[in-house]
């Protein structure tokens, strides 16, 4: 199955009806009443969690009256951060930004994982997604993603490529080109994109797997060369960088995608005004340039929480399939 966003949204919206068009409850006032609300970035600085956190940050802070403090809880794929705060308290006070690799890949992956991603979480809304990408230094001999295999079918398990960390999507998404193309690949995994982008830069790895979000600047400079995007069609910003699908790779179809949510149990009223303010955040002018500039694509229209829950459920059901399909199960470390 290709797996799409609308693919995703379609399974979800079967499976929950006509519930889905319902409106969010209207909040009544009492929260917050205290400072900090803390956002919890499940990647380091420079990542796309992170990113996405330090855009809305001051918009819900201006829109809440309270000061909201991005505190960065990286590692194992973002599962550290996503279990903290399924772990903490349902005051409101806590929030993550939730994220594709410790909420939907995690959970096919690791049969331990500490967390379960509906009955733990209180999830918010859908803020948007960004193509996964796989690139090479700008001065690499792969010009193309058939030189690319060429080179890992005539050196098995020695092209090397990075990603966001053990289990993540970026991870996933190297295993399954390997098995898609009959190639063995040597993952590297790091604490967050802007490490292995560092040490990509820097030679010691030839390529890596990452959201595009992070490597605007480098692809724009030229230091970063795209051998394939993960959207379903070429980007208006790249308009050169093929697809995986239309270079024979249709099931790399995918996205990184990025959200708010927090522990289960949440007030229902906290919900809606925190809903309410995250429509208005991210559709301020300001946050809708930033996000256009690291290729954050909105949503067809805002999640509400039950869409979101769903959507969350059935990304994490279907890339299980997938990482069954190809034999991927990790433990945490």
């Amino acid at each position: 199955m290709k797996l799409t966003r609308r693919t995703i949204l379609a399974g979800s919206a079967a499976a929950l009806g006509s519930s889905l068009a319902a409106p969010a409850v209207k909040a009544s006032p009492g929260w917050p009443t205290k400072q900090p609300i803390k956002l919890i970035a499940t990647f380091p600085p420079g990542g796309t969690a992170d990113t996405i956190s330090r855009i809305l940050a001051p918009k819900l802070s201006a829109g809440l009256g309270t000061q909201v403090v991005v505190e960065n809880r990286p590692g194992a794929g973002g599962t550290i951060g996503s279990d903290l705060a399924a772990k903490a308290a349902p005051d409101g006070y806590t929030l993550v930004i939730s994220h594709a690799s410790p909420l939907g890949i995690a959970p096919g992956i690791y049969p331990k994982l500490p967390y379960n991603v509906i009955t733990d979480f209180t999830h918010v809304t859908l803020i948007g997604h960004t193509p996964n990408v796989l690139i090479v230094p700008g001065d690499s001999p792969y010009k193309t993603l058939a030189d690319y295999i060429a080179a890992a079918k005539a050196k098995p398990d020695q092209i090397a490529f990075g990603s966001s960390g053990i289990g993540s999507n970026t991870h996933l998404m190297g295993e399954l080109l390997g098995s898609l193309a009959g190639i063995k690949l040597k993952h590297v995994p790091y604490r967050g994109s802007a490490p292995s982008l560092q040490d990509m830069l820097a030679g010691a790895i030839p390529s890596m797997f990452d959201p595009i979000t992070t490597n605007v600047p480098h692809i724009n400079s030229g230091k970063v060369r795209l051998l394939a995007v993960s959207s379903d069609k070429r980007l208006d910003m790249y308009p050169n960088a093929p697809t995986f699908a239309e270079q024979g790779f249709p099931k790399l179809t995918t996205s990184t995608w990025v959200g708010v949510s927090g522990p289960k149990g949440m007030s229902p009223d906290v919900v809606a005004r925190l809903y309410d303010e995250l429509q208005k955040a991210y559709k301020a002018p300001e946050v809708v340039e930033r996000f256009k500039e690291v290729v954050l694509l909105p949503g067809d229209k805002p999640m509400t929480p039950a869409e979101y829950t769903a959507f969350v459920g059935e990304f994490a059901t279907l890339w299980a399939g997938v990482s069954k399909s190809a034999g991927i199960e990790l433990e945490l470390g």
